[in-house]
């Protein structure tokens, strides 16, 4: 099993994913599910991947992934290093999602039985859910589900935040930074005092505020008439993550005013919190999977997105189960066969228990 699954994972990465350049992967993996599997797969109108497997029993399970991955992500080149799947060079390695993917193949091929299945995988999850979001939801007709997106195995995760995407754009006006100062209204200070009121980090134990990109300037010796601001909040509390982004935007309403400068604000509620209950028929299956490998998991609610947010708030229940990724979004992404046979082994567990 090792080496056909660590294959299947490096023709994977190999190929370019990065946020909205899916298409080929995408194809890829549709072509592997029609000739492996004589699956049907459609594409809806969001380039989004729906397959449909046929199997014992009438109530499909839905299983979710996402085709793209998180730049540097051009040009990856797998290897093994002592038990371990890393990138070469300054990319990615790409397991963050294709080892899901490759998991949930490989279970499938091992699998003595399965229900029907109807798999997901997404576009544009790592830019704020899009494909999930965008999703033809009329293709589907499972009740339950498992997102295969977690790292840690020790973990199944049955809540996730609303994200709230904040935009800033100050307008301030241009002088020479030496001939007329006076004349000019700097949006950097204008964005400067507002960051330096703003507090940032952990809020609280469910609540998170970060200032990702700040851009600004054109010039050393003018005094800068645009500043652009990107931010986020998150909550697993809604009204905490609402509540947060109308303070971004007091605050940086009153930062514009203090210089006279203007200042224009986009929020995007990227996704709403949601959970299911601990003691949900979904969450028993996911904790005995993890036990069936040696395994003890934790159940826990996480400030990071994943597609069941999106499954959940459409009445698919869904938890997310990990894969085995250490150090995703980083050059350092890497991955143990090991973890990843142990993440097989729990979706084959799933497979068995919900065919019966």
């Amino acid at each position: 099993m090792s080496n056909r699954m660590v294959n299947t994972l490096f023709e994977m990465v190999r190929i370019d994913s990065e946020s909205g350049n899916e298409e080929r992967f995408i194809s890829y993996v549709k072509k592997l599910f029609e000739t492996e599997f004589r699956a049907k797969c459609t594409l809806d109108s969001y380039g989004n991947l729906i397959v449909s497997l046929s199997g014992k029993g009438e109530t499909p399970i839905m299983f979710g992934c996402h085709g793209d991955t998180v730049p540097p992500g051009v040009g990856i080149e797998p290897f093994v290093d002592n038990g371990i799947i890393r990138s070469k060079g300054n990319t990615i390695l790409g397991a963050d999602n294709k080892a899901g993917i490759t998991e949930l193949i490989e279970a499938i091929r091992t699998a003595d039985r399965r229900p029907p299945l109807e798999i997901v995988i997404s576009r544009e999850e790592e830019i704020g859910l899009k494909g999930a979001k965008n999703l033809d939801f009329s293709l589907l007709s499972a009740k339950m589900g498992f997102v295969v997106d977690g790292d840690v195995l020790d973990c199944v995760v049955i809540g996730g935040p609303s994200h709230m995407l904040i935009d800033v754009d100050i307008t301030g006006k241009a002088a020479h930074a030496g001939m007329e100062p006076e004349k000019g209204i700097s949006a950097i200070k204008a964005a400067s005092y507002g960051i330096s009121m703003l507090k940032d980090g952990r809020i609280d134990h469910e609540t998170t505020v970060n200032v990702g990109i700040i851009q600004g300037g054109e010039i050393r010796n003018g005094v800068p008439s645009k500043a652009q601001i990107k931010m986020e909040c998150r909550s697993l509390t809604h009204e905490k993550c609402i509540a947060q982004g109308e303070l971004i935007t007091d605050l940086f309403n009153v930062a514009a005013r203090a210089v006279g400068a203007e200042i224009e604000i986009k929020s995007d509620l990227a996704y709403k919190a949601s959970s299911i209950p601990e003691d949900a028929e979904v969450v028993k299956i996911a904790t005995r999977a993890a036990g069936s490998v040696g395994i003890k998991p934790k159940v826990i609610s996480i400030c990071g997105g994943t597609d069941a947010s999106v499954f959940n708030e459409k009445g698919i229940q869904t938890v997310v189960i990990g894969t085995g990724v250490q150090a995703e979004h980083s050059v350092d992404e890497h991955i143990a066969i090991s973890d990843m046979e142990k993440a097989v082994g729990m979706i084959r567990y799933i497979l068995h228990e919900t065919s019966k």
